[in-house]
């Protein structure tokens, strides 16, 4: 015959479901208020794909809309329950496989027979954003959207190459040695990084002008790469802070060299805080307006933020379904980026910063 529960052991059991309760209370105002805050910044983003999968010349139908985005908001709010509570791997593929097909099944039911390809034709036929225009509002002819995706490409991964290869030389160097102005050095960086690069607009222009490298894609890397290095170099600084010196001196001591102590020590290492700087600066050059807006001209040197927004200026009034899927496919190796790197974004950490 079981023995009756004790008062003190009621009171554990007590204060056991009250600390479940608590915990589900809590879990559960957090999910609502990330739901809250992320549907407003989703949405616009939802409802740009739907318009460039649907969108036909003469207007859309907002039903094939709400449609799609009351099927799409709550799969990705689930996904991302599912993210939060579930921490086995097979059961979180598995749990995002089934959301996914419901969401797929459901489009197909929903809104399938009005979602079609046709407005991402500029693809395959670049003449038809001038077919579209017409002669009589052809002010600017518009170079092919491969041309500005290429020019695009170039400009951040050059970019990003040199942000890298900089900020991790000049990070190591801050972080490992002292000299004269040392302290002085950081806070300028830290200050140059302060000033809003808008102001900057007219010297950068003459220095361009005066240098020859005014309409140049090398002129803009320059530029983009000169902006973005005090925060990177800062960065990386505190990256290397976070690795133990003691590392270090015993390759050293075990008889290697200062350069392979550092490629093959204290670089890997620091890989994470690489990757993000190397993010960043990716969508940085990606998304840059600003400057190549003041320092392009020829259609040749176009990138994708420039072709984005003459096409929105252009045709915006005629179809813009193409609008939306011209916007579709300058966001996309942006979030293909975000999706292979997301898990070591989320690892980074920049420990102890020295001074």
């Amino acid at each position: 015959m079981a023995a009756p529960a004790t008062p003190a052991a009621r009171d554990w059991e007590a204060l056991a479901r009250r600390a479940r309760w608590r915990r589900t209370a809590g879990q559960s105002l957090l999910i609502a208020f990330l739901v809250a805050v992320s549907l407003p910044i989703i949405l616009p983003y939802f409802w740009m794909f739907t318009i460039s999968v649907s969108a036909r010349t003469g207007g859309v139908e907002s039903v094939v809309l709400w449609r799609a985005s009351s099927v799409l908001v709550p799969a990705v709010v689930g996904f991302g329950i599912l993210r939060i509570f579930t921490d086995d791997r097979r059961r979180l593929w598995a749990g995002a496989a089934a959301i996914a097909a419901a969401a797929l099944l459901a489009l197909l039911l929903l809104v399938g027979r009005d979602l079609h390809l046709q407005n991402y034709r500029f693809l395959w036929n670049p003449d038809i954003v001038e077919e579209i225009r017409g002669a009589a509002t052809a002010s600017i002819q518009f170079p092919s959207v491969w041309v500005a995706f290429r020019n695009s490409l170039a400009l951040a991964l050059t970019q990003t190459a040199l942000v890298l290869f900089v900020s991790t030389l000049a990070g190591y160097y801050l972080s490992r040695f002292q000299f004269p102005g040392r302290g002085g050095f950081l806070q300028g960086l830290l200050v140059l990084h302060a000033f809003p690069a808008m102001t900057l607009i007219i010297p950068i222009f003459l220095l361009m002008y005066w240098s020859g490298l005014l309409d140049t894609l090398t002129g803009v890397v320059l530029v983009i790469t000169t902006l973005e290095l005090p925060f990177s170099i800062f960065i990386m600084k505190g990256f290397f802070d976070a690795v133990p010196w003691d590392i270090e001196m015993s390759a050293m001591t075990d008889g290697a060299s200062r350069r392979q102590a550092f490629l093959r020590v204290v670089l890997p290492q620091v890989r994470v805080g690489m990757l993000a700087v190397g993010v960043f600066a990716f969508i940085k050059g990606w998304e840059e307006y600003v400057f190549v807006r003041t320092l392009l001209f020829d259609k040749q040197n176009w990138v994708m933020s420039l072709y984005i927004f003459w096409v929105s200026e252009d045709i915006m009034g005629v179809d813009y379904g193409i609008v939306a899927a011209v916007a579709v496919f300058y966001i996309l190796p942006s979030f293909l980026l975000y999706i292979f790197c997301q898990k070591f974004l989320v690892q980074m950490s920049l420990g102890g910063i020295k001074g």
